[in-house]
């Protein structure tokens, strides 16, 4: 008998899963592959980004709310999700930068924090893990801490002395990056959105984006996907309190998104299957190894 794909995809806060690889994750639920959310915070200390939302009864239960946002976005994808139970370490600011929350993801030691990530691999046996890239995509401390523990579940899961108590050992086949923002992917939306008259609302953002520094990582894998742009959008909104829908993120029509590059992209960390970059499929080399 053939066995069912399963891809789990490792983020910080509720809404991450949502900006980062949800075309990517609604294609292969289309396709029949299982896919898994892990989220390691309930984001309870995120600010609330939508205007429309700034309410008081919102601020004073903002765990809870994001906790349901979290679940319409879920059935938006079609995809499992479940928390891995720590609480958000918030954004720091200021000069110096006043410490963490004691307690939070952010402050534990990796072992800790990797924990509950083991034992979801295990229940779950996913053939790919996707996650974030040593800077956390952007340096948020959840983000970085997510790399870390993502890393280490990936290289425990399989060994049957570590976290004995967390299920039978499983070892994913696969890692991933994201490449969520390539700069390259604004550079051809603003010649398309130049080529038809049409303003360019991320020119500021690309701008402060390039100023930013930040690793480069090659792009080994694009998943075509531009279909599913749609639904990503929609299940980005359900995250009322974390993004406008009338921002800039929704101003440029998914056609003309699609136009100028149709993928979500990826970087191949790890992989213990025989695969050739560059890759149109995460599962590539996986398919052949569990003969699906």
């Amino acid at each position: 008998m053939s066995e069912r794909l399963r891809l789990m995809a490792v983020h910080a806060h509720p809404d991450d899963e949502s900006s980062k690889g949800a075309a990517t994750m609604a294609r292969y639920v289309d396709e029949g592959v299982d896919v898994l959310v892990v989220t390691m915070t309930g984001g309870e200390r995120g600010d609330i980004l939508n205007p429309a939302m700034e309410r008081p009864e919102i601020r004073e239960n903002i765990a809870q709310v994001r906790r349901e946002e979290m679940d319409r976005a879920r059935e938006i994808l079609g995809v499992q999700q479940e928390f891995a139970g720590f609480v958000d370490s918030g954004l720091p600011e200021g000069d110096p930068l006043p410490p963490l929350p004691e307690g939070s993801f952010a402050t534990l030691p990796v072992e800790e924090g990797a924990a509950p990530l083991v034992a979801s691999i295990r229940r779950f046996r996913p053939h790919v893990v996707l996650t974030y890239d040593e800077n956390g995509g952007y340096p948020h401390p959840d983000h970085i801490m997510t790399h870390k523990v993502s890393m280490h579940a990936f290289d425990t899961a399989g060994d049957p002395d570590a976290y004995p108590d967390a299920g039978e050992p499983w070892q994913p086949l696969k890692l991933y990056y994201f490449v969520s923002f390539p700069p390259e992917r604004f550079e051809a939306l603003a010649d398309i959105l130049a080529s038809r008259g049409m303003e360019n609302p991320f020119e500021e953002w690309m701008k402060r984006l390039k100023d930013r520094e930040r690793p480069r990582w090659e792009i080994t894998t694009r998943v075509h996907c531009s279909e599913y742009f749609d639904l990503a959008d929609e299940a980005l909104k359900a995250h009322a309190t974390q993004v406008d829908p009338n921002g800039f993120w929704f101003a440029v029509p998914n056609d003309v998104v699609a136009e100028a590059w149709p993928t979500e992209d990826y970087h191949l960390v790890r992989s213990t299957v025989d695969t050739e970059v560059p890759e149109k499929d995460l599962f590539a080399g996986v398919r052949e190894a569990v003969r699906v």
